[in-house]
This record gives structure tokens, C-alpha cells and sequence, in this order.
């Protein structure tokens, strides 16, 4: 008896945010067995597959080590044989020049079953973030979507350029920063007037996003000058000239360049909120929690005992609940315990469980906790850390130093992914949530740009980060991702000030 085949989703993730995918994308994602993903598409959107789910990076980007098409489409269709349900996760739209019709092709004469799923492409995505409408009422009645990278790879270009020159509406090149010269020659050549506004987007998911403005005479000295890298889209036309972006509506952060390590649900909440401060956010290290084996101790925390139950984190808190509600414990067994928390985000994270924090004190660090903690635990009552595997020991050693009976359970610990290095050299910011995080960063990476401010959550994360730079960092008033965001209005609100003086 065969096997049954499995099916492939090729998913366009659409051009930016994760949000910017579709509904039936995301769907598609959270009900497969495999995710084959390409460049350029939000690092987050992995996390919405199955936990446990195998990623596989075969991206395709010109002058970049890669997968040939032919190994990606026969690892496509050797996974859907397996019977499993492929994810083939792409930037933009499959069918806009992202080879996903070649990839049908592929699956449809190998007899795979597949769907292809729309995303939002770059050619009008890219433009209108930067606040360029690819056609305009009186102004750009059409669009045209050409290919400045050529199967052959050779110095010409595909089209006849009199054709494109003739054309009254707006010009989208897409990978064609390498050819910019060439394009502009090409027109200009063929007749298009050397004042028709010009314009070079790189944004989205690309590590150097910038925009630069002008005019086919002008645009390929002023892109080069600016150092644009890419993928970038190239727009020429009316429309180019428009902004309608407003100025009035500029944030604290516009333009602002934020990379951001930390755990899962640390990145996405500081992601999230500093985009709303108008900051180009990237994740340059991204940790993992992975819970451990540590029911041997419940048996304690639920023996009906006087015990305080200490959390030093939003995902300790979830991963113990979590815990004892698959196995289905009656919380009315932790009558007699009572909670400790640092910080307000943990604190939350209890409350969502009908638990108010008996003790949060008012510095997020595990000293001050420990401090009210040695004033607070009772004669006939113990403590029960619930907490990361190999977390700091100055908690349990404050507390045990008073005579408090300690017991630490390690419910996860944190696993990092690869740093992102082709990221670090186009930040103004770099953010550390934790002294574990400062850790795993320095142990993997050296050298962080001198032109880079590191932002620290706390003091406690600010000393790790003096053990390997010496030079000063940011650091938050209130450990929270708030008093972080704060701190890096503040200093570069100041900075623009100075600067213009």
C-alpha cells in the first residue's frame, strides 16, 4: 500500500510585517507539517506553525549563496511524497516573480497537489510604504511591473526600452538596483525626458531599508551615494515625485533603525510597540523557550504547605499554569500559597490566571525582590523558585543567608538562535531584555558597531553588558518594554536636538 501524498501551500508572506500576510496564508501555515521558507519574509510568521514544526531555509537572492530552483522544487515535491503538508513560505506573491509558477509546474507534473496563495507584492507594496501610490487619479492611470534581471544574466535588458519609454504610466523594476545605471541609460536613450521623477525603495523585510528620491537623471548618483542596498524597487513615473506620507504624522521614531534580541513573546510585544513609535525593527536574535521535565516538584508546591511561590518571569508564569492545567490540578490547591513577582509584565501574566501578586517590589531586579522577600516569608513558610534553568543565584543566596528554605525548580530554559549578523552593521539600537540574553549574545558575537546605542531592560542587564563593552549604554528606568521605549525616545529625541543646534 502507498503512501498518501501530501499537498503543497506555496504562501506569499506578502512584503513587511507579519501582519501583511492573508488570512488563508496563515491558516495554511498553522496546519502544516513542514515550512520550506524563502528570504525576506518576516522571521515571526515561523513562529505561527505548529510548535516543533522543521524549518527549511532555501532561499533564492541574487549574488548570495543559495538553493537552485531545480533542489527547491525537488525538495517540495519529496516532502508532499512523505505524505506531509508543505508550507513553501515566499516574500511578495508566489507568481510575481518569485518562481512560484515554476514551482507549480514542478509539483503539477510530479502529481503533487497544490495551492497557490496570493500575497501582497512588492512592486505596489514597497512603493506605498514609502508613501508612493503606484497609479494616481489624473496623474498615473497605469502600472507596468518589469524585470530588470534577465535569465541569461548578461548585460542587456529583455525589454525594448522605446516600448517602457512610451509608456505614460508608472515604471516598477524589481531586481534591478545591480542594472540601475543600465535602466537609466536604457530610457533616457529611448526618449524618456531626463526630468521624469525617479524614485529607489528599499523597505519591507530588507536588513538596509531607505528611500532616495530624484529624477531619471539624477536617481542612479544620488542611490549609489546613499549606499542603498539590496533588494530595492525602482520607480519611475509621475508618481514618484508624491510622498503621502504626512509630515504631521511623523513619530518619535521615524526612520529609526531598532535590532532587538530576547525570547519569543519578549521580541514580538517590543517589536510591536516600537513600530507604533514609527522604528524599523529587526529581530537580530531571537531565543526559544523550551519547557523542561519538572512535575517531580509539584507534589510539594500542592501538599496543602504555607509556600511562596516566586516568579521571575511572564514565561515561567505560563509554562507552570500551563503545566497544571493539562493536568487537570484544581487551583484551589494553591489555597495556601502565595506569589511573588518582579515586574508588572509578570504580574499580568499572573493576574490572566486569577492570581493577584502578594509581593512585586518596587525595582524589577532580583536583589530588591529578594530584599522584601527576607522582610515578608514567615517562620513556617518556605520559598519555591519558578524560574529559567541556569538563572542568576543571588536570588536563592539572599534568601538562603536569612534562613529561608529554598527550593528552585527550573521549568525552562532558553535557547538562542544564530544572530543575524548582516543586520547589526545598519542598526542605531540594539535592545537586551535580560542578563541571560547579554550572555548568549556575547558568547556567539564579539563586536557590536561603534555608531550602535545598546539599550538595556535594567541595571542587572546593563552589568552583564559591561562584562564584554565598555562603552555606556542605555538603560531603562522601569524594567519593561515601555521604560525601554521610553528610554530610546528620550535619548534620541536629545540627540536630534543637539544635533540641530
Amino acid at each position: 500500500m502507498t503512501e498518501k501524498t501530501g499537498c503543497v501551500y506555496l504562501i506569499g508572506a506578502g512584503c513587511g510585517e507579519k501582519d501583511l500576510i492573508t488570512l488563508r496564508g496563515l491558516d495554511r501555515l498553522r496546519r502544516c507539517d513542514v515550512v520550506v521558507y524563502d528570504d525576506l519574509i518576516d522571521p515571526e510568521l515561523l513562529n505561527v506553525a505548529p510548535e516543533g514544526t522543521p524549518m527549511i531555509y532555501m532561499g533564492k537572492r541574487l549574488g548570495k549563496h543559495s538553493a537552485q530552483q531545480e533542489e527547491i522544487s525537488q525538495t517540495l515535491i519529496a516532502l508532499a511524497k512523505q505524505g506531509k503538508r508543505v508550507a513553501r513560505l515566499k516574500g511578495g506573491d508566489p507568481f510575481v516573480f518569485g518562481r512560484g509558477g515554476e514551482e507549480a509546474l514542478a509539483l503539477q507534473a510530479a502529481g503533487v497537489p497544490f495551492e497557490e496563495i496570493p500575497g501582497i507584492s512588492s512592486c505596489i507594496a514597497i512603493p506605498a510604504l514609502a508613501g508612493i501610490p503606484v497609479t494616481h487619479r489624473g496623474v498615473s492611470r497605469s502600472f507596468h511591473v518589469v524585470t530588470a534581471h534577465t535569465k541569461e544574466d548578461d548585460e542587456t535588458l529583455s525589454e525594448k526600452m522605446e516600448h517602457l519609454a512610451a509608456m505614460d504610466g508608472t515604471l516598477a523594476f524589481l531586481m534591478g538596483l545591480g542594472r540601475l545605471e543600465l535602466l537609466v541609460q536604457g530610457l533616457l536613450q529611448a526618449g524618456k525626458a531626463a526630468d521624469t521623477p525617479a524614485a529607489v525603495v528599499s523597505g519591507g523585510n530588507a536588513p538596509h531599508p531607505a528611500v532616495v528620491r530624484g529624477t531619471l537623471e539624477t536617481i542612479a548618483q544620488r542611490t549609489r551615494a546613499a549606499k542603498i542596498l539590496a533588494p530595492a524597487v525602482i520607480v519611475i513615473g509621475e508618481t514618484a515625485s508624491m510622498e503621502l506620507l504626512s509630515a504631521d504624522a511623523a513619530k518619535p521614531l521615524d526612520s529609526v533603525r531598532v535590532g532587538i534580541t530576547g525570547t519569543v513573546p519578549f521580541t514580538q510585544r517590543l517589536r510591536d510597540e516600537l513600530r507604533e513609535q514609527g522604528a524599523q525593527v529587526a529581530v537580530v536574535q531571537q531565543s526559544r523557550i523550551e519547557p523542561l521535565a519538572w512535575e517531580q516538584d509539584l507534589e510539594r508546591i500542592l501538599d496543602g504547605g504555607c509556600h511562596w511561590l516566586v516568579f521571575t518571569s511572564a514565561n515561567g508564569v505560563r509554562i507552570f499554569f500551563e503545566a497544571l492545567q493539562q493536568r487537570k490540578v484544581d487551583l484551589r490547591r494553591l489555597a495556601k500559597c502565595k506569589f511573588a513577582v518582579i515586574g508588572s509584565a509578570t504580574g499580568k501574566a499572573l493576574w490572566e490566571y486569577g492570581f493577584q501578586a502578594d509581593l512585586c517590589p518596587a525595582v524589577y531586579t532580583s536583589e530588591a525582590l529578594a530584599r522584601e522577600l527576607c522582610k515578608t516569608v514567615a517562620p513556617n513558610e518556605d520559598a519555591i523558585l519558578l524560574r529559567a534553568q541556569n538563572s542568576a543565584e543571588i536570588l536563592p543566596e539572599l534568601l538562603e543567608k536569612q534562613g529561608i528554605s529554598v527550593t528552585q525548580t527550573a521549568l525552562y530554559h532558553v535557547k538562542p538562535d544564530a544572530i543575524q549578523e548582516n543586520l547589526l552593521d545598519a542598526m542605531d539600537y540594539l535592545t537586551f531584555g535580560s542578563a541571560g540574553g547579554v550572555h548568549q549574545f556575547f558568547k556567539e558575537y564579539q563586536h557590536i558597531p561603534q555608531k550602535t546605542m545598546c539599550v538595556c531592560i535594567g541595571e542587572v542587564t546593563a552589568k552583564a553588558f559591561s562584562q564584554y563593552d565598555a562603552r555606556p549604554c542605555l538603560i531603562a528606568e522601569e524594567a519593561t518594554v515601555p521604560g525601554m521605549i521610553e528610554q530610546i525616545c528620550r535619548y534620541h529625541t536629545n540627540q536630534n536636538r543637539y544635533i540641530g543646534l
